[in-house]
């Protein structure tokens, strides 16, 4: 055995730099096997975090496309009124980019101090329960005022606390115009509805006055019969009675005597102006009655040829000797003035012009109208030109509304023009209103011309 030293261990030296080698070998792959978690974890994340994005700023982009689109005015404050965001209608009507409107005092944007007084008071006295359908006056870009309709609701954090609030609202002049298209629209169907309750009573007054025609019809003619035999009879009695007193015996003096006593020359001179005067009435009555009956038809008839010369003289002598006081109706007419359509709705028309017409010179002395026909451009024109007031500019665009008359109560249904505007549009012509150069109302009827 050696004494300089001690002998060595096989058993340590050569195992411990293998199992070294081992574990470092394993800890490098573990570590290694860590990172490709990580790795594929934040990739992951990354895939994850970007498809997010992507919805949020898709949703970024969808309620900018709302607020862009929105007509009424989006504005949002902070709790102390200041501008935080606003919508481009807003922008729109302050004349100012959203730039400019932020961080700007919401009472910035009202008409004048009366109105932010207005704005501030409501604001704070109802903010938490927020403001209704409140119309406001907001300053316009070029200046002028634009009113609003304004609701005001607070906007609360999640734990319930004051933020700030948002501000919308509509220009009421879009609510005025949607309110004025429903009351045309209401106007249109009143006025229709009053045309078809006129139609239909006109066709119950048609039906009537198409029976008592006829009925009246048969004795008129009877009468007129009986007329024109009497005046025949009446010649023979008067040659006669002077046959009879031109013989020898007339010289009886009692004959003679109860000749002057009964009257009978007298008789016998007045009797042929009586039989005339009777025949006038009768024929008369017969032409009204032939009038009456073409009136009652005006729904049947089929267009036919009318003379308006002889359309506008009957009506003339109808209103002229119905007139509670003297009306005088001066006529220039071209001859043979003639058109298609109905004669008794032209009629009923021209009756309804020249009434108009009496009724508003009644306080006139004297009271005239004037009638004047012409022809141009294959149309008929007929003036009708009064003496009187004339028509007051505030009524001009109403005349021939339905119901709308200027006459006291109870002495107009309004109705007449209405009714005779319509006629004349279906007839193809049109019926203006307006006030002549020299004073007076002045209808100008236009009908086309009947083709020869």
């Amino acid at each position: 055995m050696s004494t300089t030293g001690r002998p060595a261990d096989p058993g340590l030296d050569s195992p411990l730099p293998a199992a070294t080698e081992q574990l470092g070998e394993q800890a490098w792959i573990e570590v290694i096997q860590k990172m490709d978690e990580v790795y594929n974890d934040l990739l992951q994340y990354e895939v994850a975090l970007e498809e997010k994005n992507a919805a949020l700023e898709e949703s970024h982009q969808f309620i900018e496309s709302v607020l862009a689109s929105m007509s009424d005015i989006l504005i949002v404050c902070d709790r102390n009124g200041n501008i935080e965001e606003v919508n481009p209608s807003l922008s729109h009507i302050a004349g100012k980019t959203i730039e400019e409107l932020q961080h700007k005092p919401v009472f910035d944007l009202f008409a004048d101090d009366v109105e932010r007084a207005k704005a501030r008071e409501i604001f704070a006295r109802f903010g938490r329960e927020g403001v209704h359908d409140c119309e406001f006056f907001l300053r316009a870009g070029d200046g002028s005022t634009v009113p609003v309709s304004m609701n005001c609701t607070p906007r609360l954090s999640q734990t319930g606390k004051l933020m700030g609030m948002v501000v919308t609202g509509r220009p009421v002049g879009e609510l005025r115009r949607a309110y004025s298209a429903l009351r045309q629209a209401h106007d249109d169907l009143k006025r229709t509805q009053g045309q078809l309750l006129h139609a239909e009573k006109m066709v119950s007054l048609g039906r009537l006055v198409a029976g008592v025609a006829h009925e009246l019809n048969n004795p008129i003619s009877f009468v007129l019969g009986n007329v024109l035999s009497l005046q025949r009879y009446a010649g023979r009695l008067d040659a006669y009675l002077n046959a009879v007193h031109a013989s020898p015996a007339a010289a009886d003096a009692g004959l003679q005597a109860m000749r002057d006593e009964l009257r009978i020359d007298r008789i016998v001179a007045d009797m042929p102006q009586l039989i005339d005067g009777m025949i006038e009435g009768a024929e008369r009555t017969r032409d009204i009655v032939d009038a009456l009956k073409r009136f009652s038809a005006v729904d049947k008839m089929q267009p036919e040829q009318v003379s308006l010369n002889e359309v506008v003289e009957r009506s003339m002598r109808w209103v002229v000797q119905s007139a509670a006081s003297k009306f005088a109706v001066d006529l220039d007419l071209p001859a043979d003035l003639r058109c298609s359509g109905s004669s008794g709705q032209l009629q009923q028309v021209v009756m309804n012009l020249i009434q108009n017409a009496c009724d508003a010179t009644a306080n006139q002395s004297p009271a005239t109208l004037k009638i004047v026909g012409s022809r141009a451009d294959g149309m008929a024109f007929l003036h009708f030109i009064d003496n009187g007031p004339g028509i007051a500019a505030e009524y001009l665009g109403r005349l021939f509304e339905p119901f709308f008359t200027t006459k006291p109560v109870g002495q107009g249904t309004g109705l007449g023009l209405s009714i005779s505007y319509g006629i004349v549009e279906r007839h193809g012509g049109r019926l203006t209103a307006g006030n002549a150069p020299d004073g007076g109302a002045e209808f100008v009827l236009s009908l086309p011309l009947e083709s020869h």
